[in-house]
Order: structure tokens, then C-alpha cells, then sequence
């Protein structure tokens, strides 16, 4: 084999190398779009590059395989149930009130499950591997939270929030805590909201 004919064969398998990667590269960009979802964008969004943006995911699921997940057992899982059922009953009483214990339930319940209790961003990166799905309404959920506890949030939010926690608390528990029968609980001047959107008593 001359060298010409090696250059060329070297040449050739550069290229399959390159191809190779790049393909490599797009199956495991694809992977990550897929598990996380809106989380892949909003990290794209909050680091300088795409590249950084990933390498953060996958620590992020490094870091969740390390974890000890763990399902409720089926006591704890009524009490949650039962907790819940409790702060919606009382939501038109006491919105604020109502609000205060969702949050406090769902954090609750994310300890219960084995996420960690502590570091706020940290549980916020764990929840996202497995429910980054409903992790953006649950941002939103102690949003509001916040600006109660300040005495800033108005009942729509109020409202808002409690459905917000409802969908986190359905994924960790497995199940809609509210029975599809139940009725909305809204006031007067509450717009009526969307079936996804129901506050239910």
C-alpha cells in the first residue's frame, strides 16, 4: 500500500469517526430531550452552552441513581390521601391556609419518597429526572407559596397553586388523590376554571 492509498484510508476513517460521534452525539442529545423534556430547554436556557446544559443533566442522573427511591407503603399512602382530601376541604374557608399545607404535604411526601428534604435545588434537580413533566407547575406551585406566606398571592393563585401541587402529589403517589366526581370548589368571583384546573372539595 503506497502512501498515497494510506492517506486516503486514513481519510476515510476520520470521516467514519466524525460520523460516528456525531451520531452518538444526536442519540444521546435525543435521550436526554426525551426523559427530561421542558427541563432539557430551561437548562439550555440557564447555561452557556448546549453542551454545559447536558453534562449537567447527566450529572443530575448520576447523581439520581444514587438515590434510595422507595415506595409508600400502603399506610403511609392513606395518610397522604386523607391529608390531602383534609387542606381541600377547607380551601374555600381558608385558600392561604389550604396553600401553606399543600406545600407542606408535598414536601412531606418527597422526603416519604426518598428525594432529598434539605437542599431545595438539589430536590428540584432529582424530581426532575423522574417527573420533569409536572415539575414546572410545581415551581409555579411554591411560587405562590412564597408570596403567601408574604400575604401577596390572590385567591385565583390560591387556587392555582393547590392544582399546581395536586399534579406532583398524583405522580409521587401514583394516582389522582381527588375522586374524578368531586365537585370544584370555587367562589363567586372565581372564573370557572378549566377540567385541569379544578380545585376539588
Amino acid at each position: 500500500m503506497d502512501t498515497g492509498q494510506i492517506i486516503m484510508l486514513l481519510v476515510v476513517l476520520a470521516v467514519l469517526a466524525a460520523g460516528a460521534y456525531v451520531a452518538w452525539t444526536a442519540m444521546r442529545r435525543q435521550s436526554l430531550r426525551r426523559r427530561f423534556g421542558p427541563e432539557y430547554d430551561r437548562a439550555v436556557a440557564e447555561h452557556d452552552t448546549r453542551t454545559d446544559a447536558e453534562r449537567e443533566l447527566r450529572e443530575r442522573e448520576r447523581r439520581h441513581a444514587e438515590l434510595e427511591l422507595q415506595e409508600l407503603t400502603p399506610e403511609d399512602h392513606s395518610r397522604f390521601v386523607v391529608r390531602w382530601h383534609a387542606l381541600q376541604s377547607h380551601f374555600i374557608d381558608a385558600p392561604a391556609d389550604a396553600v401553606g399545607e399543600a406545600d407542606e404535604l408535598v414536601r412531606d411526601l418527597i422526603a416519604a419518597r426518598g428525594y432529598p428534604a434539605d437542599d431545595d435545588e438539589e430536590q428540584l434537580a432529582q424530581l426532575s429526572v423522574d417527573h420533569a413533566a409536572t415539575l414546572a407547575s410545581y415551581r409555579e406551585a411554591k411560587e405562590i407559596a412564597d408570596r403567601n406566606s408574604r400575604g401577596e398571592a390572590a385567591t385565583e393563585d390560591l387556587r392555582i397553586a393547590v392544582v399546581r401541587y395536586r399534579e406532583l402529589v398524583s405522580q409521587l403517589l401514583g394516582e389522582d388523590p381527588v375522586p374524578a366526581e368531586s365537585t370544584p370548589a370555587s367562589t363567586s368571583t372565581t372564573p370557572t376554571p378549566r377540567r385541569d384546573e379544578e380545585v376539588h372539595a
